[in-house]
């Protein structure tokens, strides 16, 4: 299956990237409901603060838990879209 979209904390993204097309999307352009816009946001905040302190190692194990909680959120919301999660702290990609 292809994905379509990626939750991704890369520094200069939106938190969600178009896997398919490249690029980030702003998510509330996609049809996401306002409390996991407001929550993708203050993830992607978070996940910018581990960048600039070099990615401590529990930072991101706990911001990646996040985001995949995040991911598994988007998928109930975009059933019809294929969802993954991309860790920009490992760069590697988890689900």
């Amino acid at each position: 299956m292809i994905t379509d979209l990626l939750i991704d904390g890369m520094l200069s993204g939106t938190g969600v990237r178009d896997a398919a097309a490249g690029g980030y999307v702003a998510p509330d352009a996609i049809g996401l409901s306002a409390k996991l816009v407001a929550d993708i946001a203050g993830w992607q905040r978070r996940y910018e603060e581990a960048h600039f302190a070099g990615f401590p190692a529990n930072a991101v194990a706990l911001l990646d838990d996040e985001g995949l909680a995040i991911a598994s959120r988007v998928r109930g919301e975009l059933s019809d879209r294929s969802i993954g999660y991309f860790s920009n702290g490992r760069m590697e990609r988890l689900a």
